[in-house]
């Protein structure tokens, strides 16, 4: 998951491939309720890993039930079964409407004394229809702010009397139907001895996430009879039977992303077209019918139990005028398809857009003019004009609202036909639903020939270059290439061999270079299977590696491994030839430097933090001659590339460092 503060995607042309998607959010928190009320344990396997399912979690566990988790998705709950929950109690629940609505409705009927509250965001959206709908019932809940909002507090510990219901517990249908879903789910703790009716007042809106929880219910023993969508019954005696296993289908939601970048782009030379695996046209979410809104623009899509393929059909997309009240949150996916199509595209029936994590119609159509395109808004509606020249197009920074779905959505605007980079504020918010996304887009994405950007950062022995070009790589979320580690491990790998460090192996070395089974992972070097972190960093080694490096054949087997490491979002490189041997086309190179006093002080400061003994004069003096070895050498000796930005940092900290070259870097996008 990146962390940055933004993320920066160059401009993408094609896709190819598989992925495989998260378990959904609607269903994980659906059944972590379900198996958190019924008596026993409940195994649910594939469950999403998420911000959302992570505050149910922890509110689970915080009243009494059993939590499990396991390595992979599966997680065990051991429900209450009847038993009282550990009260009291103070739940925080983030911004997960799917955890604070439900949890609202069935801790209100088991009794006890709650606080529930979230993140500013979740005090702005409304919960009052549900609060005014259980107080039908006699719970006692108060508003802890602004009425009709969370924060709230439930207070009857000795839990609901009997019920005699006279008339059905009414509740709207046109604001959230994540009132109704909260009724449905916790509904049968108070029907033990007699039915209870819901009836829904105004029109229901996201029908197909009340279907989800009928589904689910039935899995959990409870069948719910309804007339319509208006009319839902719950009979007397019901209750929670645990299936035992039950298996959380991946996210219908998040396959719209894919679906839509089937759609946008090219097919990948020497790939398959596009596969999503993990949710089919069986599908019991109703986002799975954002296929039909795709065919309908030109999307090719086939698929079967548990995979789907997506190819581009029509180009350009066709505009579509289409009522989304049955794909609420995959409908945002479709505005930003629109600035792909040969005409206006108008989105309706989406109010709800109004209250999710941000009003999305404003951010959709805030962030959409922010490309260059015609927006108009209604109260639940949305017009989008296309984008048909990429004269059109302009590159933007995308404000995303801590909200998911702006975030990956419009990740599809990368596919410009003006071959723009796009950039995605605060890339971490996916983790509420999609925590790997933007790392399942660029394993499946290509960009444009040239288009991955090269941040080159070279110099000499111990001027810091390696700390800064990890520290840069970092902030930008870019791969980070350490080329001194290439040739450490190599000289490590040819000592291990028995083979001579010098020319007259030159051969040897250079086949054992081309052949290196090198891996990074997490900050560490491995070799073969083998943590080489710590050996490679020796004085001996840097010594080794500097030998190694003067060999042509050596530099040349290790040019392809180097320039492999090139990929989405982009690369920053450490070493002493990135910016004139290795990549000398990047966008923007620097060399960094210290005087030779400066850096032997530097490297005796490390060596003894790490128990070595050294003095400075003979650092200084291996400084100097490896210096002097670097310029002199006939392959890619060590020297400033023409275009090099210079940076002494004799006296200037690692922070300060990175900062300028991050301001430098900065100066030159096009935001």
């Amino acid at each position: 998951m990146f962390s940055t503060a933004f993320l920066d995607l160059p401009p993408l042309a094609s896709a190819g491939g598989s992925v495989q998607l998260p378990g959904s959010k609607s269903i994980s928190n659906r059944v972590l309720l379900l198996a958190s009320l019924s008596e026993g344990t409940t195994e649910v396997r594939d469950l999403l890993a998420s911000d959302d399912t992570r505050v149910m979690l922890d509110a689970l566990r915080a009243i009494g039930c059993g939590v499990e988790e396991s390595a992979g998705d599966t997680v065990r709950i051991t429900g209450l079964g009847g038993r009282a929950p550990h009260s009291p109690a103070k739940l925080f629940l983030g911004n997960a409407g799917t955890a604070m609505r439900p949890l609202t409705a069935a801790l209100a009927l088991l009794g006890g004394q709650f606080e529930l509250s979230g993140i500013a965001r979740m005090h702005e959206r409304p919960i009052g229809d549900l609060v005014d709908a259980l107080r039908q019932l006699g719970c006692r809940i108060d508003y802890l702010g602004n009425e009709g909002f969370p924060p709230l507090r439930i207070a009857h510990g000795a839990g609901l009397p009997p019920l005699q219901l006279r008339e059905p517990i009414r509740v709207r249908g046109d604001v959230s139907s994540q009132f109704l879903t909260a009724l449905l789910m916790a509904l049968p703790l108070a029907a033990g001895q007699q039915a209870i009716t819901i009836e829904v007042v105004g029109e229901l809106i996201s029908r197909p996430y009340i279907h989800i929880t009928l589904e689910l219910l039935a899995r959990f023993g409870i069948q719910v009879q309804h007339d319509g969508w208006q009319r839902f019954t719950i009979p007397a005696g019901s209750r929670y039977v645990s299936p035992g296993s039950i298996h959380v289908e991946a996210d219908a939601s998040s396959a719209s992303y894919f679906i839509a970048l089937g759609a946008l782009a090219a097919p990948a030379g020497g790939t398959n077209p596009l596969k999503i695996l993990g949710v089919g046209l069986d599908s019991i979410q109703g986002d799975i019918r954002f296929i039909e809104a795709a065919q309908a623009m030109g999307a090719r899509v086939q698929g079967g139990p548990q995979w789907l393929q997506v190819e581009r059909g029509a180009w350009p997309l066709k505009a579509i005028d289409l009522d989304c009240n049955h794909i609420p949150d995959a409908a945002m996916t479709l505005a930003v398809m629109a600035l792909y199509a040969d005409g206006p595209s108008t989105l309706r029936n989406i109010a709800s857009w109004r209250v999710k994590e941000t009003d999305r119609i404003a951010a959709m159509a805030c962030e959409l003019r922010k490309l260059g395109a015609s927006v108009e808004e209604g109260p639940d509606w949305l017009r989008v004009h296309p984008l048909p020249d990429a004269a059109d197009w302009r590159a933007a920074s995308i404000h995303t609202y801590d909200d998911h779905r702006v975030a990956m959505c419009f990740s599809l605007a990368a596919f410009n036909p003006a071959g723009l980079p796009v950039r995605i504020e605060d890339p971490r918010c996916v983790a509420k639903t999609f925590p790997d996304y933007f790392e399942a887009l660029f394993a499946v994405a290509r960009a444009r020939p040239g288009a991955i950007p090269v941040l080159c950062v070279d110099g000499p022995t111990a001027s810091g270059k390696g700390t800064v070009a990890a520290a840069v790589a970092q902030r930008l979320g870019y791969h980070f290439l350490d080329s001194g580690a290439l040739y450490r491990t190599t000289a490590l790998a040819a000592t291990r061999a028995g083979i001579t460090i010098g020319p007259e192996e030159e051969p040897r070395i250079a086949a054992l270079a081309a052949a290196l089974p090198l891996r990074f992972q997490d900050g560490r070097v491995w070799l073969d299977g083998d943590d080489v972190s710590d050996a490679i960093r020796t004085e001996e080694a840097g010594m080794a590696a500097s030998r190694v490096s003067a060999l042509p054949q050596v530099r040349a087997a290790l040019v392809a491994l180097q320039q492999g490491f090139r990929r989405l979002p982009g690369l920053v490189a450490d070493g002493r030839d990135m910016g004139t041997a290795i990549f000398p086309e990047a966008p923007m190179k620097v060399f960094l430097t210290a005087s030779a006093a400066v850096r032997a002080e530097r490297r005796h400061k490390q060596l003894m933090d790490k128990g070595i003994f050294s003095t400075i004069a003979d650092l200084l003096s291996d400084l100097q001659a490896r210096d002097a070895r670097d310029a002199s050498r006939s392959a890619s000796p060590l020297k400033p590339a023409e275009d090099a930005l210079m940076l002494d940092n004799s006296s200037c900290t690692i922070d300060e460092a990175v900062d300028q070259v991050i301001d430098w870097w900065q100066a030159r996008q096009p935001f």
